[in-house]
This record gives C-alpha cells, sequence and structure tokens, in this order.
C-alpha cells in the first residue's frame, strides 16, 4: 500500500520526484525508497523565511564586474538589502527587498529559463539553478563571462556568494 492508494498523499504540494516516490511500489509505511533519500540528501536546510543582511564584501567591485554606472553603485553600497525567500520542493521565490529596488526571482531548480536582470543591471540572461550538494548554485549565461552566485545555510545564517567576471562579492543574512 503507498500513500495515494489511502488518500494521504496530495500530489499538488510535491515534485514530481516526490510523487514518483511516493506513488512507486517501493514506497511503503516501514521505509522510504533510495530516490527520497537521495533527493533529500541532495537539499540544504529550509530556505525559507525573512533574512537581514548583517555584511556585505566586495558588493562594489561585484556591481564594477557588471558595468554598473558610478551613481548606482554608490547607492547600492549603502542599502542593506532583505530577503524574503519562499522555497516550497523544486520551486523557489527568492525577493530581495531595499528602499531603492526590489528584484524578485520565481524558478523552478533544474530548469532553464530567460532571466530579466532589469532590476539589477539591464541585461538578460539564461538562468540554471542547481543543487550542489547543500548549496544553491545559480549560473547566468550572458554577455558577462562567470556570472552567477551561490547560496547555502549555516545554522541561522544565510550566505550569498556573487559572483561576474572575476569579482567575489559576500554576503551574509540573519533568520529573523
Amino acid at each position: 500500500v503507498n500513500l495515494v492508494q489511502i488518500g494521504a498523499f496530495d500530489s499538488r504540494l510535491c515534485t514530481q520526484a516526490q510523487v514518483a516516490v511516493h506513488s512507486g511500489p517501493r514506497h511503503h509505511s516501514l521505509g522510504v525508497g533510495k530516490a527520497a533519500e537521495q533527493q533529500t540528501a541532495n537539499m540544504p536546510a529550509d530556505l525559507n523565511g525573512y533574512w537581514k543582511m548583517i555584511s556585505n564584501d566586495n558588493f562594489e567591485e561585484y556591481l564594477k564586474a557588471l558595468e554598473v554606472n558610478i551613481a548606482i553603485r554608490k547607492i547600492a553600497t549603502l542599502l542593506k538589502p532583505d530577503k524574503d525567500i519562499v522555497h516550497n520542493g523544486d520551486h523557489i521565490i527568492i525577493k530581495t527587498l531595499s528602499t531603492f529596488k526590489n528584484y524578485n526571482m520565481d524558478f523552478y531548480v533544474g530548469k532553464e529559463f530567460e532571466e530579466d536582470l532589469s532590476g539589477v543591471d539591464d541585461r538578460k540572461c539564461m538562468t540554471t539553478i542547481t543543487w550542489e550538494g547543500d548549496k544553491l548554485v545559480c549560473v547566468q549565461k550572458g554577455e558577462i563571462e562567470g556570472r552567477g552566485w551561490t547560496h547555502w545555510v549555516d545554522g541561522d545564517e544565510l550566505h550569498l556568494e556573487l559572483r561576474a567576471a572575476g569579482a567575489v562579492c559576500k554576503q551574509v543574512f540573519k533568520k529573523t
């Protein structure tokens, strides 16, 4: 007997991999199949929550690498944006909120999409975000070489490493 058969499972709340695990013949009440164990092992601690910035190292150099004009760079380096993250399986929404500009990313892990970065540096790129162990890794293919970022959680801190054209910015946020 599996969870689908006894009506204790709602597939609308799960990823395709989770549906396959819960409805497959290997899942039963005494254990979990290897696919579920692997998926859980490859996902970090829950990213959900509201996060306040506590440090922002090398941000101006990162913005220079993106060719952001000096006026915007000066304003941006004064800001301490917050992150509001909704993480539901493979669907993640990351809102970066500040008094100057807000930027929203709404994506599915593992699915390439065209990202409009008009809120950042007015470019478009092809973006893919995947799990690498317990880190969420973004690769942005476009005009700027080596562009992307990595998010991971350590205790009650969210770490973000931003990369572009050899410049690296490290930001840390505290969960509120």
